[in-house]
């Protein structure tokens, strides 16, 4: 098959990381993104053993490595300090591991590996598209660029825009709202009295709770380890959180009532109301689509499905989304001399469709028990999670979960399969997928 003219709109995880898989192929990619740089906002992130395989398959990983925080596992603490969920990498394999990365490092890395394929990446930075025309063998694009309106032909469209995509197909749709909870978040000097290579998360009933997460060092200031602190909050509350020193030292007082060591570190970390630093909001959509890709439009990362950061997957499927288009097209071009569009979206709904779906029930299952106003959610929280981490088979499950690797109840994916370069044989039955 012949190299294709790929449209990818939106130069984040998902866009970048497929930019620089498919260049590989020999495809000719043409990157848009509205921004006019790339200056990502956001606190760090984990990338889980799912997400770091694909580092390994695009060659990054070692780079990610000496700027990210290693992380051995997730500690959640109750108020008082018992501890309600422990859940460690090891105990799904023992090579595992996370990372915790800034956001921009994470930009970094993977802009540079884009940028080593300069023959076969064209970046079209300050470029919005509002509209997409599918044609017989070609999708037009329709935008403005620095106020003027242009169009491009591309034979196949990828869209990976973010949770809030106006590009996806309304009819794929299934579910696209705002979910009612968010966080503030904000990046401090890395946390010294706690254990540095633990993701700690605090809770207190199902409306209280709070990150400190491992996040690394940016490229800029290597030097300078950090960390993310995140804070649960209904959405409609995000815009007034902490808006004077008054309030902040009544947010440090609740928190040193509940882990008083905590809320000493923070008194000396958390900027002052007045300062430059400010604490940022995060909101979250949940979006569920009938299916990945039709035609000659296929749909990655957080446009395909956005959910609520509580298992901490967001980046890591968008990387597997990058890994598995490329599988696809990979494996598809072997078997055809021209694309195959029903071919292709097999391949990938094949490869993808199982674990989203698992990710996305799991993550609305768990998500009230930590963010919601009911009063029997954290009781019954409470009361399981502490019996079901005396069972090893639960604590192992767990890990696997966290890990990022599952594709059902009682299936996971190989994270060598993932690694390797070799695309492995998949075999293709129309029968397998039903998208309702």
């Amino acid at each position: 098959m012949k190299p294709l003219n790929i449209a990818i709109i939106g130069a984040g995880t998902a866009g970048l990381a497929a930019a620089s898989l498919l260049a590989e192929q020999g495809h000719h990619i043409h990157l848009f993104e509205k921004a006019q740089e790339l200056e990502p906002v956001g606190a760090g992130l984990l990338l889980q053993p799912a997400g770091l395989a694909v580092f390994e398959h695009l060659g990054i990983l070692d780079q990610a490595l000496a700027l990210g925080a290693h992380v051995t596992g997730l500690e959640g603490q109750l108020a008082g300090g018992d501890l309600l969920v422990n859940s460690h990498y090891q105990q799904a394999h023992p090579d595992f591991y996370g990372l915790g990365i800034h956001r921009a490092t994470l930009c970094h890395v993977l802009e540079s590996k884009a940028r080593e394929y300069p023959e076969h990446i064209q970046w079209y930075m300050q470029h919005d598209i509002g509209q997409l025309n599918e044609r017989d063998d070609t999708v037009e694009l329709i935008g403005t660029a620095a106020g003027h309106a242009f169009q491009f032909t591309a034979d196949l469209v990828l869209i990976a825009n973010g949770a809030r995509s106006h590009l996806r197909p309304q009819a794929w749709e299934k579910l696209n709202q705002p979910y009612p909870w968010g966080a503030k978040w904000i990046i401090v000097p890395e946390c010294d009295v706690l254990e540095p290579q633990i993701l700690h998360q605090f809770y207190d009933r199902s409306n209280i709770m709070m990150g400190i997460m491992p996040t690394g060092p940016i490229p800029t200031q290597p030097e300078q380890r950090l960390s993310s602190i995140f804070w649960s909050l209904p959405s409609e509350q995000l815009a007034d959180f902490l808006p004077d020193r008054k309030s902040q030292q009544q947010w440090l007082a609740q928190i040193s009532k509940r882990w008083p060591q905590v809320a000493e570190w923070l008194e000396h970390v958390i900027p002052d109301p007045e300062d430059q630093q400010k604490w940022l909001s995060a909101q979250y959509r949940d979006v569920v689509l009938k299916q990945l890709g039709q035609g000659r439009i296929g749909v990655l990362g957080d446009a395909a499905h956005a959910m609520s950061p509580q298992l901490g997957q967001g980046a890591n499927m968008a990387l597997l989304d990058a890994w598995a288009i490329s599988n696809a097209l990979q494996q598809m071009s072997q078997t055809n001399q021209h694309l195959n569009t029903e071919a292709l979206w097999q391949l990938y709904h094949q490869q993808r469709w199982s674990s989203i779906r698992f990710y996305q029930f799991f993550s609305r299952l768990l998500t009230p028990f930590y963010q919601s106003h009911h009063a029997w959610t954290a009781p019954l929280r409470d009361f399981s999670f502490r019996a079901m981490y005396q069972l090893p088979f639960f604590r192992k499950e767990m890990a696997i979960t966290i890990s990022g690797l599952k594709t059902g109840a009682f299936g996971q994916m190989n994270y060598a399969e993932i690694a390797r370069k070799h695309v492995a044989t998949v075999s293709v039955e129309r029968s397998d997928f039903k998208f309702d």
